[in-house]
C-alpha cells in the first residue's frame, strides 16, 4: 500500500518528501475534504516535487464533467499525474461519452448550426472519483460513475473532518467490501478520512492500494503543518523506509500510483 500525504503548499511538500511519502497530493484543507489549491500554489508544489513523486491535485466537488476537464487540463499542464474529484450523482454527469469529450451544437444567427467543442479530458491524465462515507448512498453508487468517466481509481473519504473518521463510520467488513468492489470494476482503491497511524495497517490488510492522510502527518491537526518526522513515522508503521525513494525507484512508483 502506498502512502499519500496531502500538502497545502510548497513548505508542506518539502516535509512530505523528506519524510518519505509515496504520493504528494495538493489540496487546501481550509476548503473542505477536496478543496483545491490555487494554480500558482500548485505550480510551487510541483517545483518542489519535480519527478521524485507522483503528484495529484484535489479539484473540489464537481457539477459536470466539462468543468472537471477544464480544471484538470490546467493542473495537468502544471504537473499533475492525476486529479481527485467528488461527485454526488450519476445523473448530473450525463452520458458515458463525456469521458472523452463531446461536441455541442449551437444555433447561429442564420438559423444554421455550428459545432463547438466542449471541454475534453486531458490526454494521459488519470482521474480519481471520490465518494464520502458520511454522505448517504455515495459510497455504493460511485463505481458506475467512475467507470463511465474512465477513471483509474476511486477514493473513499469523509466530508466532515470534525466528526468520526472513516474507520469510525464504517466497519472493517464494509470497507473491505467497498475495496473489493473497486477492484472488481478494474479500479484502484484509495481510502482517507481522518486516518490515524493505527488505522494504516488495518486498511492495508483490507486491500487498500493507497491510504491518504493530512491530519496524521501534521503538527497541530489537519490545518497545521506537515512534519517530516510524522510522515516518517507513518511510513515506518507500514514497514516502509520512511525516507526519500531512490531515483531508480521513481518510474516504478509513478507507474503504480497512476495505473500506467
Amino acid at each position: 500500500m502506498q502512502l499519500l500525504v496531502s500538502v497545502a503548499d510548497a513548505i508542506d511538500a518539502r516535509e512530505a518528501l523528506a519524510g518519505g511519502a509515496d504520493i504528494i497530493d495538493a489540496k487546501d484543507p481550509s476548503r473542505g475534504a477536496l478543496g483545491a489549491v490555487t494554480i500558482d500554489c500548485f505550480r510551487r508544489v510541483a517545483e518542489v516535487v519535480g519527478r521524485d513523486r507522483p503528484l495529484s491535485a484535489a479539484l473540489d466537488d464537481a457539477d459536470d464533467w466539462s468543468a472537471v476537464w477544464r480544471n484538470a487540463a490546467i493542473f495537468a499542464t502544471a504537473g499533475a499525474s492525476f486529479v481527485k474529484v467528488a461527485v454526488d450523482s450519476a445523473s448530473s454527469f450525463g452520458s458515458a461519452g463525456l469521458k472523452a469529450g463531446r461536441y455541442n451544437e449551437e444555433k447561429t444567427g442564420s438559423g444554421g448550426c455550428r459545432r463547438r467543442a466542449s471541454a475534453r479530458r486531458p490526454a494521459g491524465l488519470r482521474i480519481v472519483v471520490a465518494a464520502y462515507a458520511d454522505v448517504p448512498r455515495q459510497a455504493d453508487t460511485i463505481f458506475d460513475i467512475a467507470v463511465r468517466a474512465g477513471a483509474a481509481g476511486v477514493l473513499l473519504d469523509t466530508a466532515d473532518k470534525t466528526a468520526a473518521g472513516l474507520c469510525g463510520l464504517m466497519t472493517a467488513r464494509a470497507i473491505e467490501r467497498w475495496i473489493a468492489h473497486a477492484h472488481a470494476h478494474g479500479l484502484f482503491a484509495a481510502v482517507a478520512g481522518r486516518l490515524t497511524v493505527d488505522d494504516l495497517l488495518p486498511v492495508r490488510d483490507l486491500g487498500a492500494d493507497i491510504a491518504g492522510v493530512r491530519g496524521a502527518a501534521c503538527a497541530g491537526g489537519r490545518t497545521g503543518r506537515i512534519t517530516a518526522a510524522r510522515v516518517r513515522a507513518l511510513c515506518e508503521k507500514l514497514g516502509q523506509r520512511g525516507d526519500p525513494i531512490d531515483r531508480d525507484d521513481v518510474d516504478a512508483k509513478r507507474a503504480l500510483a497512476t495505473g500506467a
